[in-house]
């Protein structure tokens, strides 16, 4: 079974897997997912005030970092993002590494220009706009000062 059918089976308990595994390992992955760029996105989760964790492949720009709101192309964005629009306040993890940021949804021109580039890290994006039936938000994280 690959990754994607294990965690379209049960999203909740593969993730949290994946983010036990991440985490023990400094953010080294085994099986299917090694060698992949992904970093741990905390956010605070907008009806509980919870904080919420999100593993998420991204893209970098520069000293800033590109997620996509698809939820592998579903119609609905996902948790996360939600939770990041209502408190724009994340952390990011990469490797050990624990970073406080700042999310802000890419609009207009830029986020043009940013789908151009991700498109050209991550082709698979295109996919799943069509499947998503939806604009697919680009989210922007910058390292909070």
């Amino acid at each position: 079974m690959s990754a994607m059918d294990t965690f379209n089976s049960n999203p909740i308990a593969f993730n949290a897997r994946l983010v036990e595994e991440y985490r023990a390992n400094g953010g080294k992955l085994s099986g299917q997912l090694a060698g992949s760029r992904l970093m741990l996105l905390t956010t605070t989760g907008a009806k509980t005030g919870l904080p919420r964790v999100a593993p998420l492949g991204f893209a970098t720009e520069g000293d800033r970092w590109l997620v996509i709101a698809s939820a592998n192309g579903s119609p609905k964005a996902p948790d996360w993002y939600h939770n990041l629009v209502a408190n724009p306040e994340v952390t990011v993890e990469l490797g050990s590494e624990r970073i406080p940021a700042r999310a802000m949804t890419a609009e207009g021109a830029e986020r043009d220009r940013l789908w151009d580039y991700l498109m050209s890290q991550m082709p698979f994006i295109s996919e799943h706009e069509q499947r998503a039936g939806r604009q697919i938000p680009i989210v922007i994280l910058e390292r909070s000062k």
